[in-house]
């Protein structure tokens, strides 16, 4: 691998009556596309990277029409997820087809217990970003990526928690990297994912429905050496009101959050990343008060 090949590599790299539905959108990946800083930078062609992912999250409070409820009690997610992508050449660009596959735990503690506790795997993902801008030299890329969540995740509408949603979701995001300077980078993206329905949701059955989800992300990286980075980002989600069979269940809440980290790259294959995160302010659904993301990739 060359040396050219590895920098761009390195860049690349509540109360008791809470609903179930609430904290199954706060423990899984129903909220918005998360991404980590230098993930829109296109690797060359014929590159396949593997990933696996590791997040512990921890939600100690819940919060209603913005107000927080009087729940005490713990909500703990440990998930993570398999990550395969193939970078190639589609004519005149770059894309690279991949798939995600999570699996993982979700329990409740305090007045959250009667959620219990639930793992398996979660839904599969389809995805490939198609680069527009490809530009190395300035550390400039433009890139296009549409999602497909497959219902393939463990479900059972007997269970509060599951790491499976039962339904489709579709979902476009756009992601842009630019250089400033020798040493800082900022990546800007937007999302929106549209739900599926959820045809059998609770014990009775009863017919899930959610409007689109949006998320807008940011994020700054210093380059400290050529293998380590520093990384800071922020990130606000409009997610969708909820309805169930056709009455409203949840309105439309907001997240905002932030994440602190450092990029290591171990050797000419592998890059190391360690994560700090916490959500800001939470307006429906249970706040996150802390979030440790650590992720290793490896380069075939």
């Amino acid at each position: 691998m060359t040396t050219a090949m590895l920098a761009r590599l390195n860049r690349a790299f509540v109360q008791s009556t809470l609903t179930a539905w609430a904290a199954l959108m706060a423990c899984t990946s129903a909220q918005a596309i998360d991404v980590e800083a230098g993930d829109y930078t296109a690797a060359p062609d014929g590159t396949t990277l593997g990933l696996i992912y590791l997040q512990h999250a921890d939600r100690q409070a819940s919060y209603a029409d913005g107000s927080k409820t009087p729940a005490h009690g713990h909500m703990r997610s440990d998930v993570g997820v398999l990550r395969l992508i193939h970078f190639m050449k589609l004519g005149d660009y770059i894309v690279d087809p991949q798939f995600l596959l999570p699996f993982g735990h979700l329990r409740g503690t305090g007045d959250f217990q009667s959620l219990g506790s639930n793992g398996g795997l979660g839904d599969l993902t389809l995805a490939a970003t198609l680069w527009t801008i490809n530009d190395p030299v300035n550390r400039r890329y433009l890139g296009f990526t549409p999602f497909v969540y497959a219902p393939t995740g463990s479900y059972s509408r007997n269970e509060a928690l599951n790491m499976g949603e039962n339904r489709w979701k579709y979902a476009f995001q756009v992601g842009y990297i630019q250089g400033l300077g020798r040493f800082f980078t900022v990546d800007l993206l937007a999302d929106v994912t549209l739900h599926g329905r959820n045809a059998d949701y609770g014990a009775a059955g009863q017919s899930f429905k959610q409007d689109p989800t949006y998320q807008l992300q940011a994020f700054g990286r210093y380059q400290v050496t050529p293998a380590l980075d520093l990384r800071v980002g922020v990130a606000k989600s409009w997610v969708g009101s909820t309805q169930v069979d056709g009455l409203e269940a949840a309105g439309r809440g907001q997240v905002t959050k932030s994440t602190v980290g450092v990029g290591y790259q171990l050797d000419a294959r592998t890059q190391l990343l360690a994560l700090y995160g916490r959500d800001l302010k939470v307006t429906e659904g249970l706040k996150e008060k802390h979030r440790i993301n650590l992720r290793v990739a490896y380069a075939f």
